[in-house]
């Protein structure tokens, strides 16, 4: 048994705002215990990023803090290959070939793209209207078994469905078709000040949500102003949706069941019970940003994980490229041809004539920065809570970039 292939994972964040306790919580947790099953690419997805206006140097550090905190929250980086989604180029090579067989009405009918532009549709940049199709090549490159997603992507979902079957039933069975699945119960938390919406890092309204790497005072305060409901009772109900998100909150960053923390400040008053909330969060994120200030300062280490990351992803997407090239007629280069399994026409035995990318290195073990006996038992802890959700998560494969709810709605 241990010479299976474990099944391949792909995920993915944009660095479109700080990583928060939100993404955290329904995600990157995870992650982490998935690294024990299967194999992982975990992509950051700055081409997605640039749908709307970047600050350059915000954008380029936001994206090295995103590495630094995947590792700090329990990524292993000897197990998992992080990338940027810009260093490998077989994700735009894919989305001019499904641009090619993609109805301009299927994007039109996108509820993002619709509530984005607005009325405006006319000045909306095409990348807006094109995000569905690199999403995705970014599903379909990877023959991926798994891709954790929250459930308000179905509509991109259902638009990659279609254009893998629309491909194989053109030119042969190329991709495998993405599943979806229903995230967990409780991943989800609400906004701060708005808990009719989702908690993003992209929220304009820093106090909307808690950054991973905020600090204790910034905490106090963002859960001190946090919305709450007429009355003082501590207690969850679809009447007090304010409370119910910081409930939510508490039982996340604490463990505890959701029953016992209502009866705990059974009778007290909204004020002692977020003073409490407060210091669970601190003392929750105390680690993580422990973790990540040893690492955030090693560019050489952070430059490492980069470039182990994008070798990997380069191999298995290159590998893909080449089939789908071969099936729509396309004649290959030489490097092309040494990936596909019956090549027609090919030329083996030959040197490439232009350079190709080097066998993927493992890291140093010295640099490994996941060897503290604190993150192992994050790890640990991660895998037992994400077995407990196997059922849910077994045999999907849907696309998990998008931020909020306004940028993938799912209604029609």
């Amino acid at each position: 048994m241990s010479g299976l292939r474990k099944p391949l994972m792909l995920t993915g964040l944009q660095p479109s705002g700080p990583l928060m306790i939100g993404n955290y919580i329904g995600a990157l947790k995870d992650w982490v215990g998935l690294q024990a099953t299967h194999e992982s690419l975990l992509m950051i997805a700055d081409l997605h990023a640039l749908t709307v206006p970047q600050n350059p140097e915000v954008l380029r550090r936001r994206s090295f803090e995103f590495v630094a905190l995947f590792a700090a929250c329990g990524i292993d980086i000897e197990k998992s290959a992080v990338f940027m989604q810009s260093h490998v180029s077989a994700h735009t090579q894919l989305l001019w070939v499904l641009n090619c067989m993609t109805p301009m009405g299927d994007l039109q009918r996108m509820t993002q793209f619709k509530d984005k532009a607005g009325r405006r549709a006319m000045d909306a940049q095409v990348g807006l209207f094109d995000y569905p199709v690199l999403m995705a090549a970014d599903i379909l490159l990877y023959g991926a078994d798994l891709v954790p997603v929250g459930d308000d992507q179905r509509q991109h979902m259902e638009f990659t469905r279609r254009m893998a079957r629309k491909f194989n039933s053109t030119y042969g069975q190329v991709f495998k078709i993405p599943a979806t699945c229903t995230p967990r119960t409780g991943s989800r938390l609400m906004g701060l000040q708005d808990p009719a919406t989702k908690m993003s890092k992209s929220d304009p309204n820093a106090d909307n949500y808690v950054a991973l790497l905020d600090p204790p005072e910034v905490i106090r305060r963002k859960i001190r102003t946090a919305v709450t409901d007429s009355g003082s009772e501590v207690r969850s109900g679809a009447s007090k949706p304010g409370i119910s998100n910081l409930l939510a909150l508490y039982a996340a960053v604490s463990g505890e069941r959701t029953e016992s923390i209502e009866a705990r400040y059974a009778g007290k008053r909204y004020a002692e019970f977020k003073n409490h909330l407060a210091e669970r969060v601190i003392d929750f994120l105390g680690p993580i940003q422990k973790r990540y200030r040893s690492i955030a300062g090693d560019w050489v280490l952070l430059g490492e994980i980069l470039r182990h990351g994008a070798d990997l992803a380069r191999e298995r997407s290159e590998t893909t490229l080449a089939r789908i090239y071969e099936a729509i007629g396309l004649v290959t280069g030489r490097q092309d041809d040494r990936r596909i399994s019956s090549p027609r026409g090919s030329t083996r035995g030959q040197p490439p004539d232009f350079p190709v990318p080097s066998p993927a290195r493992a890291l140093p073990k010295r640099r490994n920065a996941m060897g503290t006996e604190e993150t192992k038992e994050l790890s640990t802890s991660a895998t037992a809570a994400t077995n407990a959700d196997a059922e849910c998560l077994s045999d999907c494969c849907v696309c998990c970039c998008c931020d909020t709810e306004e940028e993938c709605r799912m209604e029609e």
